[in-house]
């Protein structure tokens, strides 16, 4: 028979053996013929007494720490060749669960520990929402190797979040931030001579290809041939083939400098560039005048002008590189032309 307790730590004021305490979780006892005296390694009573139960039924058996079932995990998402972005996010998740669960066994952590976990969060509601999710990941992950039995996260809500409408440029914005593009000097003297156009050109190739600013940047000149452009989008890795305006890629041609990319020097990371251009980028939308102005805008832009032409949103779906069309419908449903029309039809049938 095995019985828990637990040992006080010296500043602890609790002496009894089952105190409501947060002291570790010892067992002593007999199991299988075999005596016992040893650390769980635990401080939740709930916890101790289902890994007792477990042991009693299965025998002793080692567990993997959280620490150790954390980096089995990021082994596994850096063997499915993710992109670096993602990988970031995931190790971001990682390094929170081993500060606080790394000690512990995988499987003596419970639902209210990541309800704690959740409840410690300061982050955007949709932060939130997509931290929640990697979380659940993980221990589904631990559940598919045979860490945990079941996973203690699949019980939590994720955090609600409200998406804001999308917002696309107007023309008039349009034609004053490609202004501002050309004039940035003007506000900004230091800046290189080679910028503006290089400037006018990264937003006229993410108005008119609906492509991410990662993507934009990491542009390579090999990848546009014949005025079209093509892509594999960096989510899904579907293989796109973009046409661009001749303007624009006359644009893009004056910012050919021989190298392999055109907005990127090839030194240094690329996620310092991105930053580096997301920075040039505010100093125009500021000198425009456009509030809340940043490069997504650009993207929804392309998107929006799109479906208000009546271009099916699976196709536009693809084009964004969305896994799923559910992905594009959540932020572009109100721009659909063909509900549009239906919506204006059953009214005017009303009248």
């Amino acid at each position: 028979m095995l019985t828990l307790y637990r040992r006080h730590r010296a500043k602890c004021k609790s002496t009894a053996r089952k105190a409501k305490c947060f002291c570790p979780i010892w067992v002593q006892g007999v199991l299988r013929g075999e005596s016992i005296r040893k650390s769980l390694d635990l401080t939740n009573w709930e916890a101790a007494n289902k890994l007792i139960r477990d042991w009693e039924v299965d025998g002793v058996v080692v567990v993997k720490t959280t620490h150790e079932a954390v980096d089995t995990f990021i082994s596994d998402r850096e063997a499915m060749n993710l992109s670096e972005s993602m990988m970031r996010k995931y190790r971001v998740v990682g390094t929170e669960i081993k500060a606080l669960f790394g000690g512990l066994p995988v499987n003596s952590i419970t639902s209210d520990d990541i309800r704690a976990m959740r409840k410690r969060w300061k982050l955007a509601p949709i932060t939130a929402q997509k931290r929640m999710e990697m979380v659940k990941k993980f221990f589904s992950f631990c559940v598919d190797a045979d860490l945990i039995e079941k996973s203690p996260a699949k019980l939590v809500k994720t955090p609600p979040a409200n998406y804001d409408p999308t917002l696309p440029f107007t023309e008039q914005e349009m034609e004053k931030i490609l202004w501002a593009a050309d004039s940035i000097r003007e506000a900004h003297p230091k800046i290189p001579e080679e910028t503006p156009k290089k400037l006018k050109a990264l937003i006229l190739l993410m108005r008119y290809s609906g492509i991410r600013i990662s993507d934009a940047v990491m542009f390579r000149r090999e990848t546009l041939n014949n005025g079209k452009l093509f892509l594999r989008q960096e989510k899904t890795k579907h293989p796109v083939w973009v046409p661009l305006p001749e303007h624009v890629v006359e644009a893009i041609g004056k910012c050919d400098e021989g190298n392999e990319y055109f907005f990127f020097s090839g030194i240094g990371k690329p996620k310092s560039a991105i930053t580096d251009w997301q920075r040039r980028l505010k100093k125009v939308y500021d000198m425009a005048g456009v509030k809340d102005g940043h490069s997504h805008r650009l993207r929804d832009t392309f998107s929006v002008d799109l479906l208000s032409r009546g271009v099916p949103i699976h196709t536009v779906s693809i084009l964004l590189g969305h896994k799923s069309v559910k992905v594009t419908e959540k932020h572009y449903a109100p721009y659909v032309q063909a509900t549009q029309d239906f919506l204006e039809a059953a009214v005017r049938a009303t009248f």
